[in-house]
């Protein structure tokens, strides 16, 4: 499908006025395939998204994206994780993770304990400040999110859950080189 200037507009997306107002969607040629384009879409939607919550996080609690997402995790697994656990829920290097924990322990928000059996590892958790800290973070940060998912109706949070899911499923399938040809 070639793109004409209004095309960005008939598939529902909006056309920068300047430069400033670029995105990598807006860097789709006119004879680029339309699976290259929904592509760009959505990396837009998610980089768009990233950056409002990373300001957001550091706005309003003055702390990273990648702290939150280690309580996150953290949160779930109140026990704790050894560190390369962390690191894989995480898919970051181990490196990231230390500095990250360092960091949150100097503020008393996690705790490392030993690991039983394994004198050199220990587990990372939550501490009762660390829990209440991330608590607040997250009402605050579902909020956001409701906030701006609110321009879809409930149908079309549903559509696009189950479009969402099934471009996941299909992409775990080529990814894991179950669907080779």
């Amino acid at each position: 499908m070639l793109r004409t200037q209004g095309s960005h507009e008939a598939e529902g997306g909006a056309r920068p006025r300047d430069a400033a107002k670029a995105d990598r969607e807006t860097s789709a040629r006119a004879d680029d395939h339309r699976a290259l384009r929904l592509w760009l879409r959505l990396l837009t939607c998610t980089q768009l998204l990233e950056r409002y919550m990373r300001n957001l996080l550091r706005l309003r609690f003055a702390t990273t994206l990648p702290r939150f997402d280690l309580m996150s995790r953290l949160e779930r697994y109140p026990e704790g994780l050894k560190m390369k656990e962390l690191s894989h829920h995480l898919m970051v290097t181990g490196g990231n993770v230390t500095g990250i924990v360092d960091q949150l322990e100097k503020e008393a928000l996690v705790e490392r304990l030993p690991e039983p059996g394994d004198r050199r590892a220990f587990r990372v958790r939550l501490t009762r400040a660390g829990d209440k800290t991330f608590s607040e973070m997250a009402r605050g940060h579902e909020e956001w999110i409701i906030s701006v998912l609110s321009g879809l109706s409930r149908k079309e949070h549903a559509e696009l859950f189950r479009l969402l899911a099934k471009v996941k499923s299909h992409a775990l399938l080529i990814t894991e080189g179950k669907d080779a040809a």
